[in-house]
């Protein structure tokens, strides 16, 4: 009896301490991340010690976290592309969260919000999300000028289970990509369509198509909290509605430009510009459907 009663304790005690190691190193890598997140890079001795102090669980996590913090990252390799396993996006999730405690007016303790989120089931479509979310944050942050135009996403290739997965990659590359051309066109006096062609030409492709070309939307929706001030809202009436931005923006400089008829058809036919079913989650609805009423009187 007192046997098992000891190894009980020894077991209580060897769990508590695992735990709250576990719980420290979220919380430094939940630092790191913070810091070096975008233009400061850390030291080679840096990334060393991250290595050497993470415990074999977090491992992946760690390898993670390192490569959208170093100036050669790979994160954009097939390696970090693949979906990781449950716990580790959990891990990386929870990373993110201190990032964002430690940023926000209100702070909790980092301590807090790792126990909270350890102690609950987050929705893997969330978790798939934030991934994506860092990981072209990253790239976009470290690997400059920008430039995708040889990249080619199999989608097919990356563990993604279903086509809200692989449409959740596709969305979250295209709000990046958006974002490279965005100023040129809303802020730059005058417009610059000519740079935001250019970058446009350095999109990347998605198996093996014109990043235009990609029109797997037809998933469940469903509602996740995108910015903390606005709550619970349709993912797809998001980021579908940015990716309609991208597209009538990249049809703007087609026209801009004076390139070809051919060209512009090949994106208005090619795209979900045509597709009225989607019309709902853009705010220029109006816009779309004029587009297409000119198609059809060509």
């Amino acid at each position: 009896m007192k046997k098992t009663t000891s190894f009980f304790i020894f077991f209580l005690i060897t769990f508590g301490l695992h735990a709250q190691n576990k719980q420290s190193k979220l919380i430094e890598l939940g630092k790191t991340y913070k810091n070096f997140m975008f233009v400061n890079n850390p030291t080679d001795d840096y990334v060393k010690n991250l290595k050497e102090n993470s415990s074999e669980d977090l491992m992946a996590t760690t390898d993670f976290i390192i490569q959208t913090i170093i100036p050669k990252t790979k994160i954009i390799d097939k390696a970090y592309l693949t979906l990781p396993d449950e716990q580790t996006l959990k891990n990386i999730y929870i990373v993110c969260s201190v990032n964002y405690n430690l940023h926000a007016k209100e702070p909790v303790t980092n301590e807090q919000i790792v126990d909270s989120l350890l102690n609950i089931t987050i929705p893997r479509y969330e978790m798939i999300d934030r991934y994506y979310s860092m990981l072209f944050a990253s790239y976009g942050n470290k690997v400059k000028p920008f430039n995708m135009s040889k990249i080619d996403f199999r989608l097919h290739e990356y563990n993604l289970q279903n086509d809200t997965e692989k449409g959740i990659l596709f969305l979250r590359c295209m709000e990046f990509c958006g974002k490279q051309i965005w100023g040129l066109i809303n802020i730059a006096k005058p417009m610059n369509t000519k740079g935001a062609y250019e970058n446009i030409k350095k999109y990347p492709k998605f198996n093996g198509l014109k990043y235009y070309q990609y029109n797997d939307f037809n998933f469940p929706d469903f509602e996740m909290v995108i910015y903390t001030n606005r709550g619970k809202e349709s993912y797809k009436n998001y980021f579908i509605g940015k990716y309609y931005e991208v597209l009538l923006n990249h049809l703007l400089c087609i026209k801009k430009e004076d390139k070809s008829e051919k060209e512009y058809h090949e994106l208005l036919l090619g795209s979900i510009l045509r597709d009225k079913d989607y019309y709902k989650y853009s705010k220029n609805k109006d816009i779309l459907e004029g587009l297409f009423k000119e198609i059809k009187t060509d």
